[in-house]
């Protein structure tokens, strides 16, 4: 896969200061090739331009889109990744006080999101955890016990027989 303008072939050792394209990027990091030009654009991370136009972006990259989809399977926003981002090297390898302060950073958002989650699933189990499913005193999804007269079963969430 390595053009004629490629320092490295496909079978040689990866040096510290190798540059990837960004569909090497995008395989070896599992994010989509728009996805990756998506955080570059919101300043996640950053490339260089070789004589052709093309970008390449540095391994230490790898780390950071590491880090963005994380966040982003933890629901943080990507809003909050560019704030930590922002006091991170961009144009080198942060080191291990630089990602404690993120995590740190994180810390309060991840458990402001873990109360609001257990809270959600405190109050569903109110509505559907005694099994009858009629949802008679759901008062969000089925008030007054409107969809009991439609039939047996959990009604309001069988999309299937919806017109």
């Amino acid at each position: 896969m390595a053009s004629a303008g490629t320092q490295h072939s496909a079978g040689s050792q990866h040096s510290a200061e190798e540059q990837l394209t960004v569909g090497q990027l995008a395989e070896r990091s599992g994010a989509t090739v728009s996805a990756l030009h998506f955080y570059e654009r919101q300043g996640l991370i950053f490339s260089t331009r070789t004589a052709g136009n093309q970008r390449r972006f540095r391994r230490s990259v790898l780390r950071r889109v590491a880090v963005i989809r994380a966040a982003q399977r933890a629901g943080i926003p990507l809003a909050l990744v560019a704030e930590s981002f922002a006091e991170l090297p961009s144009d080198g390898v942060p080191d291990s006080a630089d990602w404690q302060r993120l995590s740190e950073h994180w810390r309060g958002e991840l458990d402001a999101r873990i109360r609001a989650l257990e809270k959600l699933r405190g109050s569903l189990g109110g509505c559907i955890g005694c099994g009858c499913l009629s949802l008679a005193e759901c008062g969000f999804v089925n008030p007054d016990d409107k969809v009991a007269g439609q039939g047996p079963g959990a009604r309001a969430f069988d999309f299937s027989r919806r017109n």
